[in-house]
C-alpha cells in the first residue's frame, strides 16, 4: 500500500478521524441521493470503517507515548552489549530465534534471527549515531547475499537515517528500525 494512499493516511491518522470519515459519507450518501439507493451510498464508507477498527486496535495496543520517550532514553545511555541483549531478548519474546554473529566472520551483521524457516540479519551497532548514512547498509546487504539471507533489519534507535540510505534500504530488502519503532519492539511482552 502507498504510503500516501487514504487508506494508509487513515491508519497513522487517530482512529476517530476514520469513523468521522464514514459518517460524513453516510450524511453525504442521505442528502445527495435517492432514498433507493442510500444503503449503497451508505456501504461506499464500509472499507474506511475496517481501517479504522483497524486503526482503533493498533492505536489501543501501542504502548504510551511517555514510555516510548524513557526507552529510548534508556537506549541512548546503553552501552552495546546492554543494547543487544535486550534486542536479543525482545525478538525472543516475539518468536525468534536469536543467534549472536561473530562480526569477523560476518562484517556488516550482528545476528541472526530465525523464525519459520526464514533467516533475517540485523545490523544495530551503529544505534547511537546521529546520521545514518548508506555504507552500514551496504555491509548489511552483503552479509545477506553472503548467508543467503532473504532480509535484513538495520537498527538505528537515535539519530536520522539518510534519504539515499532510506531508498538503498527499500530497494534492497532492508526494514530500518528507527526511533519509536525500537522502543516499541523492547518494550513489547
Amino acid at each position: 500500500m502507498s504510503d500516501k494512499s487514504l487508506f494508509a493516511m487513515l491508519l497513522r491518522s487517530p482512529w476517530w478521524i476514520s469513523f468521522l470519515v464514514v459518517g460524513i459519507i453516510v450524511l453525504a450518501a442521505g442528502a445527495l441521493l435517492p432514498k433507493e439507493y442510500f444503503v449503497v451510498g451508505a456501504l461506499a464508507g464500509f472499507p474506511i470503517f475496517v481501517v479504522g477498527c483497524i486503526a482503533a486496535w493498533k492505536q489501543l495496543r501501542a504502548p504510551n507515548p511517555a514510555k516510548v520517550v524513557e526507552m529510548l532514553e534508556a537506549v541512548g545511555n546503553m552501552p552495546w552489549r546492554t543494547f543487544a541483549d535486550t534486542l536479543a531478548t525482545a525478538w525472543g519474546r516475539a518468536g525468534y530465534t536469536v543467534e549472536r554473529i561473530n562480526s569477523a566472520s560476518t562484517p556488516g551483521a550482528d545476528m541472526r534471527l530465525t523464525q519459520g524457516g526464514k533467516t533475517t540479519l540485523v545490523s544495530a551497532k551503529r544505534w547511537k549515531a546521529a546520521t545514518h548514512g548508506v555504507e552500514p547498509l551496504r555491509e548489511l546487504q552483503a552479509a545477506m547475499a553472503a548467508a543467503d539471507a532473504p532480509a535484513g533489519v538495520y537498527v538505528a534507535a537515535l539519530g536520522q537515517v539518510s534519504d539515499n540510505a532510506r531508498i538503498y534500504a527499500r530497494d534492497h530488502g532492508i526494514v530500518v528500525l528507527q526511533g519509536d519503532a525500537v522502543a516499541q519492539l523492547l518494550l513489547k511482552g
